[in-house]
C-alpha cells in the first residue's frame, strides 16, 4: 500500500517543532527607573523611556522617548524629550518635540517649547510656553509653489476646442 510522505499523528510523540518568538531588541515598554531613594546629580541621557520617582540635578536628554516625572519625583533640570509626563516637580525648562502632559499633582517652574500640550485642572505651571506648529515647514513649500505662474489655462481649453 502506498502511504503517505507526512508522518501519522500520535498523541504520545513530543511535538518535533519548537517554536520560540523572536525578543525585539526594544519592545514598547521597556523602561528604566530612578527609584524614590535614589539622587542623580550631572547629566542623564539614553534611548528608551525614563520613570523618575526621585531626585534628578542637572539635564535630562531623551529626545526620541518619552521622560515621566512620577508623583514623588523632584527633577532641577533641563529635559530634551519627545515626549514629557509631568506628576511631581520640576524646575527647569522643558523641550518636546511631540507633546508635554501636566497632571492634577503635577508643578512646572520654565519655560516650555512644544507642539502640543497638555495642562490639567489642579496643575501648577509657571514659565513661558511656545507651542510650534509641525507644519511649519510644509506650509513654506506650499507658498513657494502657489507664488510660481502658471501657464494660461484659456489657451489650453480653447486649443483643445479646435
Amino acid at each position: 500500500m502506498l502511504q503517505s510522505p507526512e508522518p501519522k499523528y500520535s498523541p504520545n510523540a513530543a511535538p518535533t517543532n519548537s517554536y520560540t518568538p523572536v525578543k525585539l531588541a526594544t519592545s514598547p515598554m521597556d523602561q528604566a527607573n530612578i527609584g524614590r531613594s535614589l539622587v542623580i546629580k550631572g547629566e542623564v541621557t539614553g534611548a528608551e523611556a525614563l520613570f523618575i520617582d526621585g531626585r534628578v540635578e542637572g539635564s535630562i536628554n531623551f529626545p526620541d522617548n518619552r521622560v515621566t516625572i512620577g508623583r514623588n519625583g523632584n527633577v532641577a533640570a533641563n529635559i530634551t524629550a519627545k515626549e514629557v509626563v509631568i506628576m511631581g516637580k520640576v524646575q527647569g525648562n522643558v523641550e518636546c518635540a511631540d507633546r508635554l502632559d501636566i497632571r492634577s499633582e503635577g508643578v512646572l517652574s520654565g519655560d516650555v517649547i512644544t507642539h502640543r500640550i497638555s495642562v490639567e485642572e489642579g496643575a501648577i505651571l509657571k514659565g513661558g510656553v511656545e507651542v510650534r506648529n509641525l507644519e511649519k515647514k510644509d506650509q513654506k513649500t506650499q507658498v513657494q509653489a502657489q507664488n510660481k505662474p502658471e501657464p494660461p489655462k484659456a489657451m489650453a481649453a480653447t486649443a483643445g476646442n479646435a
